[in-house]
């Protein structure tokens, strides 16, 4: 079997892109991979460009050796959207080769460790205080809004939720410094005011939801470490699952796990098991999240199993399709140190009608993929109709 084409499509999401890859095959077996990135999607469509010299008329069932094929062609960029490029290819070439084999990737990666893998709502409140007229959900205005999505999470049967740092108001906005915004607002520090409003945010959620459902609250690149000692250390009382905090420095992140009893999630930035592994020597923090559209299937797996040396958890970062949904699933199936899996359940009209078969949820937990490749394929007509154009991502 040969690689006939490669292919990307980037999709309308709404305020953000999704990115996928498609690889034909000589033999008829087509591949689908995704590598969602909402901030630089035409980088990543470039990189794949670029590497498809590297790939046409190779074997796709030889992943491992396509994957340092392509490392060895981005060799002086490595990480970022190189890495996620690689990713998108990979994942697809693995959904050739189980799919010609007749088997589940999970199957391929030795049969599954789970029949289903507890689920959070991710971006619980976030994407209602910026998106609700898209998705036709109710705004949140006021913290008693808050208070009925947090009901709400529980009555859908989820025992768990994600959150920002979300402000409501007659225009809810969310605190995302950390990705952009006008002089004085680089500086990585929480105000008092700031302090207590995410203090109010994240015991209202836990008022709402009762003592046995799980938050998380995700700092992102919001903050320096001495600004998420103090909020770690004022949430302590609410008992989060935990804490995520995105830093490039392994040290900082251990600083704050060893001022807080409140536990700690870092890693969706990192990539292979090099720029994981100075975190787990250093035990970091409590829970590892691992990005399968950024690193690739094979790479994950790695990681995951790298941390169960160090006896430590992963959570896939999943804030993608249902495409991705399925291959982090496939994830959860196939290593033995799964702490929960993220998923978004507020979401574009459309998203369901993108791939031929959907997650199967029930009480909050996802069953494992069972069909072959990834148990999900796109449907490219659906795809076509949504494409990205000429639209700017809305964060």
């Amino acid at each position: 079997m040969k690689i006939t084409n490669i292919e990307t499509f980037v999709v309308d999401a709404g305020w953000r892109p999704w990115i996928f890859v498609k690889v034909q095959t000589d033999e008829g077996v087509t591949g689908y991979g995704e590598c969602s990135d909402g901030r630089n999607p035409l980088g990543i469509v470039g990189t794949i460009e670029d590497l498809k010299p590297l790939l046409i008329g190779k074997d796709p069932g030889a992943y491992e050796m396509r994957f340092w094929d392509m490392i060895r062609g981005t060799r002086q960029s490595p990480g970022g959207i190189a890495a996620k490029g690689i990713a998108g290819i990979e994942l697809a070439l693995i959904d050739i080769k189980a799919k010609a084999l007749g088997i589940s990737v999970v199957e391929l990666f030795g049969g599954p460790t789970r029949e289903a893998v507890r689920l959070y709502w991710s971006h619980c409140g976030t994407t209602r205080a910026r998106h609700s007229e898209l998705m036709g959900t109710p705004p949140l205005r006021t913290m008693d809004d808050i208070a009925e999505l947090g009901r709400e999470v529980v009555s859908r049967g989820f025992t768990a939720l994600k959150t920002n740092i979300v402000i409501p108001g007659d225009l809810a906005s969310v605190y995302f410094a950390g990705f952009g915004g006008g002089q004085g607002t680089t500086d990585g520090v929480v105000t008092k005011p700031l302090l207590r409003h995410i203090e109010t945010l994240i015991g209202t959620f836990r008022d709402a939801v009762g003592p046995d459902v799980d938050i998380n609250l995700d700092l992102n690149f919001n903050f320096k470490p001495e600004a998420c000692m103090r909020i770690a250390k004022a949430l302590e009382q609410f008992d989060l699952l935990w804490l995520e905090i995105d830093m490039y420095d392994h040290e900082a992140i251990r600083q704050i796990k060893e001022s807080t009893s409140t536990k700690i999630c870092t890693g969706e930035n990192l990539y292979y098991m090099r720029e994981f592994l100075p975190y787990f020597e250093c035990r970091a923090a409590d829970v590892f999240m691992v990005d399968v559209a950024w690193n690739g299937f094979s790479q994950s797996k790695k990681i995951g199993d790298l941390a169960e040396v160090y006896q430590l958890n992963i959570a896939p970062h999943n804030y993608y399709s249902h495409l991705s949904t399925f291959i982090s699933a496939s994830l959860c199936a196939v290593v033995p140190n799964v702490r929960i899996m993220e998923i978004d359940i507020d979401d574009v009209p459309w998203k369901d009608e993108l791939v031929t078969n959907l997650p199967a949820i029930d009480s909050g937990e996802m069953k494992i993929p069972t069909g072959p490749g990834w148990g999900t394929d796109l449907n490219e007509e659906v795809v076509k109709k949504h494409l990205w154009k000429d639209k700017k991502a809305n964060w």
